[in-house]
């Protein structure tokens, strides 16, 4: 149990890093809202361009960490799975965190396993539970200069998406509570309305953001050029190639060293050095998972 105290944040620091991060947030979004544009330099997000959209990468880019992780720990409160789990899990996000790499093998046993934990739970009841882990765990983790990002597009007439490698239940909750148009997610299978353990395709993680995003483009007559997208991850570069008005969101040092030789914009919303050196990955692989919800734990069940 000592180990499994080291790994779950304590309230009372998880709030004051919360509190500091907040701080710095707004005061970074209120100060960019004063920065002058050049001469000649339109203003953006155009107001009334109905062809013109915006997409945001969920992890590390609109929330602190990662949503499945923290899902993750509302499904262990509600005895989804045991103990040895979720150390498991807390001790590979520690590494996808030190490390900034995402090992394909790690993912799919991460994949499998978080899919045979919701096999068999029908869809109602873990789109139920995401609405409650939602105000527990994600509401204050929000990154406010992000938010203030994504209503700049809204109060400009545009839509404004998520395209995330979380299971789409999760990403519809999150984009519903944020007032945002709507979420592209990975799709696990049901049947009458139940899950069944695997996938539709595979997970919206890498290229398949951008062929997403390409797809919704031509469904919703945009125009790919006037859009904007934004992320905090080198595996999202597709997806951001695609718009003409990139954003590096607290990146990476592979994106943020992209976005700096393309002339992309950047914004980072963390405090520390150490924060602005290091992107913590969105755990995308994990996040490829289960239907509204196991790709939560991207752990490796204890074989029976």
């Amino acid at each position: 149990m000592a180990a499994l105290g080291w790994l779950t944040p304590r309230r009372r620091s998880a709030t004051a890093r919360s509190v500091l991060a907040g701080e710095a947030s707004a005061e970074a979004a209120r100060k960019s809202t004063q920065e002058t544009r050049p001469a000649g330099e339109p203003a953006f997000p155009v107001l009334g361009d109905d062809r013109a959209a915006a997409f945001f990468d969920l992890d590390n880019t609109v929330m602190q960490g990662a949503a499945l992780f923290h899902f993750g720990r509302g499904l262990y409160k509600r005895k989804f799975f045991e103990t040895r789990d979720l150390v498991r899990f807390a001790w590979q996000q520690a590494w996808f965190r030190l490390a900034g790499i995402e090992d394909p093998e790690h993912m799919q046993e991460a994949r499998d396993s978080a899919l045979s934990i919701v096999k068999g739970h029908r869809v109602s009841e873990l789109q139920s539970i995401g609405e409650e882990i939602y105000d527990e765990y994600m509401a204050e983790r929000i990154w406010p200069g992000t938010r203030a990002l994504a209503q700049a597009h809204l109060d400009a007439g545009q839509k404004v998406w998520l395209v995330t490698a979380a299971p789409v239940e999760i990403a519809q909750v999150i984009a519903r509570r944020l007032g945002l148009t709507g979420a592209l997610g990975t799709v696990a299978e049901s049947v009458d309305g139940v899950y069944t353990g695997r996938l539709v395709g595979e997970p919206l993680h890498g290229p398949a953001k951008a062929e997403a995003v390409r797809a919704l483009a031509a469904a919703e007559n945009l125009d790919l050029s006037r859009c904007a997208a934004y992320s905090d991850s080198h595996n999202d570069i597709p997806m951001l190639s695609l718009v003409g008005h990139p954003y590096a969101i607290n990146p990476d040092s592979k994106l943020r060293k992209h976005a700096r030789e393309l002339e992309w914009r950047l914004r980072d919303y963390r405090t520390g050095r150490k924060a602005a050196k290091v992107g913590i990955p969105a755990a995308a692989g994990v996040g490829a998972v289960a239907g509204g919800t196991a790709a939560a734990i991207a752990l490796h069940r204890r074989r029976r």
